[in-house]
Formats: C-alpha cells, structure tokens, sequence
C-alpha cells in the first residue's frame, strides 16, 4: 500500500486522502461496511495483488489497485440504487444457506454484481426496500443519528384504541429501551381487526410488531410504503425500479450526506 500523499480531489471535487480500506470497499459499493469487513477477513481482498485481511489497513484511492474475487473495485465507478417492492415469503439477505427464497433472485445482481439490501424486511414483511452498490449511502440511511422516516401500514388483531395510539406516538419503552415519538393513525376498524399507519424514525430489529404487541396488538401484515422521500407510487409487487438521480440525491440529504 502506497505512503501518505498530500491530499487530492476526485472527479467531483471530494478530498481524496488515504482511507480505511473497508471504508473505500463501501464507498465503491463492492458491499457494506459490515460486509466489507467480512471481506477482507476471508481472504478475498487484494491491494496491489497482495492479500490483506487486517481491518483498519489504509489504500490510496488514487494510486492504489482493489481487487475483490480477482475484479478490480474503482472508488470512482458510478454507483446504483434501486427500489423493490418487496413480496412476502423472501428473506431479506442475498443468499440463504438453507436455501429459502431471498430477495436476490428479485433484483439485477446481474447488471449490478455489488447490489446489497439497505436494511431488511421480514420474510412476511412486504413492501419498500432499497438496494445499493453505495455502501457508504445504505450505512448513513441505516445510522440512528439520521432518524429516516419510514412509514408502515399495519394489520393488527383486536380494535386499537386512540389511547394506544397516543401511546405508540409518545415513545414506548422495548427491551431495548424506549422507542422514539412516532406518528400513529388509525385508519379502519373491521371485523375485529385494526389498519393503522405507522411512521418511525428508527429501524430496530422488528420494531412495528413488537410496538405494537407492546400495547395488546398482534400484527397479522405488514406493508413499508414509504422510506425517508421515497414512496413505492404505484410499483407492483415484485417489480424494481431504477432511482433517479434526483431521487438518489433526496435520500443522500435524508441521511445527512
């Protein structure tokens, strides 16, 4: 890896600087943070055609040559997101080794080998999900500092009351800990059942249901309409589309980029 250099400017006028390197994998949407790491520690890193596996291990951007599996990763390469409607019955992961459904066959690995799911779904969960090749964009929309609104549409068992409601929007303590105010609206009450719409600002493992169950509430179905500016606006379950570059540019602002 080559020594410290004065600072440079890439393409677009951003200070390039010798940078972790699990870092620069994200930034390159080769795969997550998280992922990037996991990377490295198998091996299947290369700086330079030398193996490195220690994180914390600085490339320079600029002078340096990344490889993953044998392919060259380029810091500059553009980079894709893409919104799926997600349907019910796949695991939010790109593979499974049980061999359940997962959300991989449902989106253009193909097209876009460093595609990886921003945040997850449950497997019964249906609705907006993101995927990106930009790691560093799918970390800060996922950073609780952001509170990225998402918005939830719930089937619950039972009629929930607007006391409830009002209890859910206040904050409600999890074995987590408290959950932040949220914006709770009860749409419709039939057959012993309650749709409520359900805006949070967090994204805990499972957080819908387990509010809702805090408060008497079993949720039968779960649909995500909504992610920090973005709204599935008519895309059919199953299908995926490619975001705009506005779009892309209204999530980066959303997650405080």
């Amino acid at each position: 890896m080559s020594d410290p250099k004065p600072t440079q400017f890439g393409p677009n006028g951003e200070a390039i600087v010798p940078m972790r390197l699990q870092k620069f994998l994200a930034r390159a949407g080769a795969a997550s943070r998280r992922g990037s790491e996991n990377l490295m520690t198998a091996g299947r890193v290369r700086v330079n055609g030398e193996v490195v596996t220690e994180l914390g291990s600085k490339v320079d951007p600029l002078r340096d040559v990344v490889e993953v599996d044998g392919v060259v990763v380029r810091l500059f390469d553009s980079s894709v997101t893409i919104m799926l409607n997600k349907p019910a019955g796949y695991l939010t992961t790109m593979s499974d080794p049980h061999g359940r459904p997962c959300v991989a066959s449902l989106v253009p690995t193909d097209r876009f080998p460093g595609l990886f799911p921003v945040g997850r779904l449950d497997m019964d969960t249906t609705g907006l999900l993101l995927f990106s090749t930009d790691g560093e964009l799918g970390n800060s929309l996922l950073h609780p500092r952001h509170h990225v609104d998402k918005t939830y549409h719930a089937r619950v068992a039972g009629i929930m009351s607007q006391e409830q409601a009002q209890v859910l929007e206040r904050g409600i303590e999890l074995e987590d800990g408290p959950t932040l105010p949220a914006q709770v609206c009860i749409e419709r009450i039939a057959k012993g059942k309650t749709d409520v719409e359900i805006t949070i600002h967090e994204g805990r493992k499972r957080q819908v249901k387990r509010m809702c169950s805090a408060v008497g509430h079993e949720v039968l179905q779960l649909h995500r309409s909504n992610f920090g500016p973005l709204a599935l606006d008519g895309l059919t379950e199953g299908q995926w589309r490619e975001l705009s570059d506005a779009e892309v540019k209204a999530l980066r602002q959303a997650a405080g980029m």
